[in-house]
């Protein structure tokens, strides 16, 4: 009964507006003619801070108004949980035409007359994947040029509603918004709406969406192309289509355009890695039942009779080498010839993703109308935080104007303080690395007696090891402790990058971009470092082992290598890290927008405002797109660091990406407010980084194949050492394992039981045996093994960088024919602005001015000149 009278209440609130004729979901004033640009909402609460509050807003409300902004408040009355304020805010014409020219911003000349590029012949099988004209090109194509208040009849302006897009509209009033003062406390100016925001002065700032994402809006002034964007690109059922990229830049601005167009590309060329891949793959099942090694480990007459080494003091037995008869079979699924040419493919497959998406991108610059962005001009702004923080001032030696600046003194000991933490949380994460590691070696001994005492566990013996048993463990503690360290660490890097309080916004996302990849580089890799690299590389030999800690005794690897160890750790952690990001982008946001609006679900749609339905969406804050592009980079770190021990990492990938671009894109049209649209010709620092890790790249997989697989030795042993012309690789097994002798064993180290007398055991090392005169020192065979392996590692560089630095110089980064329409719209542009002043010239000279304008007349005619020649 009590909920039945607060939903007449409502009902009786919003008659009241209806009475007006306005559409709920309009995004105009109530006179349905002004433009809502952005929207401001505040809860009146009653608190001890709330005259302070108020005396903000009205200030800051005010100073809007005297900045030209229009305002329009909607009574908490007429909201739908009776208790939010809405303060819709619309920029009139002469603020746009005024903030346009100090912004830059391009708008249209004349239409662009350059034909479009000569059709593809593939088009005909590629029309499955495309999509309608409309939506690929919302726009027609014109020559543009910055705005200037001075020459409006030189621009294309056939409505002044819809002159400037709402991408356009935002930003402006976006920059109004973060520099408006509102007044001085503590004897400090304060500005801009994140200080407000952050004191709870406002609770949301945003930009609304146009209509509703599941229906088009009835207003015919609206274009709808949030729904647009949800039915052909934010479905999965479209996961096979092109991206609409030109409808995303115009919807959303450049800045996350240009994050789905290189997510889209990288997806596209990960379909040829995951091709290449999937085959060598292929290769090693089908040739698994015709691996020598395989055969002799699974052999009763020679796996059978090898007595193998205990792998733990005291606790551990003697066991046979054909109890690990399946692991070896299917170590040879990703440890066989087909592996070095995959890593080697990789190497070049890197060099050409990269120089491919540097002409891509320029292609979209020039599209896009970002060939002359200043990005300095919008990058390299004074941040509000550091004009407020900053009370010193001294003078710009280029502006000669005053600016704010932070003493040398305070920043140091910024500087300092910020790597101490940095240098802590990576200790941590190697601190917790090593714990792992302990875990994996205090463990081992328990599982190896579990299975060997538990009959339950006696049929999956031969499948599960005790070596697989602690690498898996071992892998998935390590994936929670990673998820766990990076929750609290993200919030430390922002916290201490906003402490050093950075200049400009380019400082301030390249200083956080370098302090979370730093932090996510040790993270991610450090456990498939150790495995790759450490693990099993300094055990020592029976009765002289080497401990951690003078505690517990080192690892070894799988008689038929630790490649395997090293593909299931690597699937464990990026396998996992990519099931719980997509669970983190789709479910949480979907579960939190759920509740927000479970009371709303109960109202009539056509009450429930567009600024309200807006507000219980979540908010895509100005980090939105570095975490996406944190995520895609460090997949990348896994698909080319160690994608030599596992060819299906590009599939693996692939398969992610393509679910990757519709959560994506279906969370931000769907689950987030509208985010303010921001201009980037490239994807900035992120380049210098993937650069930096094709590079890494190829050294780590040299050292993949010559230390951690097995290919080296084998071939060692295929062309120096093998007796047999008929089956070369017979033996190899017997070869690479030495022998020891059991009463050699110290007391602390050797079994507390050996129930069938074993008189020798053997493992994995070439050292001489018992009865030499060198005993247990190195063979001649393992320094020529090594010496190959560092050959190979030196060759396999060599080579590598040699084609991936040909392949790049052959490779233009701006196509041919962009270059041509850069220059040709250049010139027109020129010529159209030039024709326009000696118009005016010659109107001044009819009107008298003669002697004024002669000078100007021919000075501009010699521009134009120099234009055509140039």
């Amino acid at each position: 009964q009590q909920s039945g009278r607060k939903y007449n209440l409502f009902l009786k609130r919003r008659l009241r507006i209806d009475k007006r004729h306005q559409s709920k979901d309009s995004i105009f004033f109530r006179d349905g003619v002004r433009r809502i640009d952005f929207v401001l909402s505040y809860v009146d609460d009653l608190n001890k801070e709330w005259e302070k509050k108020l005396e903000r807003r009205k200030e800051f409300e005010s100073n809007l108004q005297k900045a030209g902004l229009e305002l329009e408040t909607e009574d908490k009355k007429e909201s739908e949980d009776g208790k939010i304020f809405f303060v819709k805010i619309h920029a009139p014409w002469e603020v746009l035409i005024t903030y346009a020219e100090v912004l830059n911003i391009k708008v249209p000349i004349k239409e662009n007359d350059i034909p479009s590029m000569v059709e593809n012949p593939l088009d005909c099988v590629l029309y499955p994947l495309r999509l309608p004209e409309k939506v690929m090109h919302p726009e027609p194509d014109y020559f543009t040029a910055p705005f200037s208040k001075d020459k409006q009849e030189l621009f294309l302006i056939n409505d002044e509603s819809t002159f400037f897009s709402p991408s356009m509209r935002n930003r402006i009033v976006n920059y109004i918004l973060t520099r408006c003062p509102y007044g001085t406390e503590e004897g400090k100016k304060k500005f801009g709406i994140k200080r407000l925001l952050n004191n709870g002065t406002y609770t949301a700032a945003y930009h609304l969406h146009d209509c509703q994402y599941w229906k088009k809006a009835s207003d015919p002034n609206c274009d709808s192309e949030r729904y647009t964007l949800y039915m052909e690109w934010a479905r999965f059922l479209r996961f096979y289509k092109e991206q609409p990229l030109d409808l995303i830049r115009k919807y959303y601005g450049e800045k996350i355009g240009i994050y789905f167009a290189w997510l889209g590309f990288y997806t596209e060329m990960l379909f040829l890695a995951a091709v290449v891949g999937l085959i060598c793959f292929l290769y090693g099942l089908f040739t698994m039942d015709e691996n020598m090694s395989s055969k002799e480990i699974c052999d009763p007459s020679i796996g059978g009779e090898i007595i193998m080494c205990p792998l733990c003091d005291r606790e551990c037995e003697y066991w046979r080498l054909n109890t690990t008869c399946e692991s070896s079979q299917y170590s040879h699924l990703f440890d066989n010839v087909a592996t070095l040419f995959f890593a080697i493919f990789m190497g070049i497959w890197v060099t050409l993703f990269l120089e491919f998406w540097k002409r891509r991108q320029a292609r979209l610059k020039y599209e896009w109308d970002l060939v002359d962005f200043e990005e300095e001009q919008q990058q390299l702004q004074l941040r509000p935080e550091y004009e407020a923080k900053c009370t010193q001032k001294k003078r710009n030696p280029v502006t000669q104007e005053m600016e704010p600046y932070l003493p040398l003194t305070s920043q140091a000991v910024r500087f300092c303080i910020s790597g101490a933490t940095v240098l802590f949380w990576v200790s941590l994460i190697i601190a917790s690395m090593i714990a792992v590691i302990v875990y994996r070696l205090a463990v081992y001994a328990a599982f190896a007696s579990l299975m060997e005492n538990t009959q339950t566990l006696q049929p999956i013996s031969s499948l599960l090891t005790p070596q697989l048993a602690t690498s898996v463990t071992a892998s998935c503690l390590n994936f929670v402790i990673i998820m766990i360290l990076n929750f609290f660490y993200e919030r430390i890097a922002i916290w201490i990058t906003d402490m050093e309080i950075p200049r400009t916004h380019m400082e301030y996302e390249n200083r956080l971009t370098m302090k979370m990849f730093l932090f996510q580089f040790v993270n991610y890799y450090s456990s498939c470092f150790y495995v790759a690299f450490f693990k099993g590389k300094f055990v020592g030999y029976p009765g002289a082992y080497t401990y951690m800690f003078s505690r517990w005794r080192n690892e070894e690897c799988d008689p038929a290598g630790c490649l395997i160890e090293l593909t299931t750790q690597l699937t464990i952690v990026m396998a996992g890290k990519q099931i719980w990001g997509n669970i983190q982008e789709a479910i949480v946001p979907w579960i939190c927008n759920w509740w927000g609006r479970r009371k709303a679900r109960n109202n009539p749609e056509n009450l429930y405002s567009r600024w309200e339905q807006d507000h219980d969406l979540q908010t895509f804050g100005p980090l939105g797109l570095f975490y996406e592009y944190l995520e895609m980079v460090i997949q990348f770190g896994f698909i080319t660091l160690f994608v030599a021990s596992f060819p299906l990492a590009p599939l693996l990938a692939l398969m992610n990406n393509i679910l990757e671009i519709r959560v994506d894109s279906w969370k931000l049209t769907t689950q987030y407010r509208r985010p303010v649209a921001a201009k980037a010709h490239s994807i900035g620092v992120w380049q210098e980084i993937l650069n930096g890790m094709a590079i890494l790249s190829v050294v780590t997989n040299a050292f993949i194949v010559a230390f951690t697989s097995d290919m080296i030795p084998r071939l060692v042993y295929y062309y120096a050492y093998s007796e047999n012309e008929a089956s070369p690789m017979s033996g190899y097994i017997n070869n690479s394992l030495s022998v020891f002798q059991i009463s050699d064993f110290p007391e602390e180290n050797k079994p507390k039981e050996n129930p069938e007398n074993f008189v020798i055991c053997r493992y994995r090392d070439y050292r001489y045996p018992p009865d030499h005169e060198r005993k247990y020192l190195h063979t001649m065979q393992f320094w020529h093994i090594l010496a190959a392996k560092l050959a190979f590692i030196i060759i396999m560089e060599h080579v590598v960088f040699i084609v991936k630095f040909f392949v790049a110089w052959m490779i233009p980064d701006v196509p041919a024919d962009v270059k041509a329409k850069i220059k040709r719209e250049k010139y027109l542009t020129q010529k159209i602005l030039h024709e326009y002043e000696l118009e005016k010239l010659k109107e001044r000279l009819c009107q008298g001015d003669k002697q004024a304008t002669e000078k100007e007349f021919i000075a501009t005619e010699g521009r134009m000149e120099l234009s055509r020649a140039m």
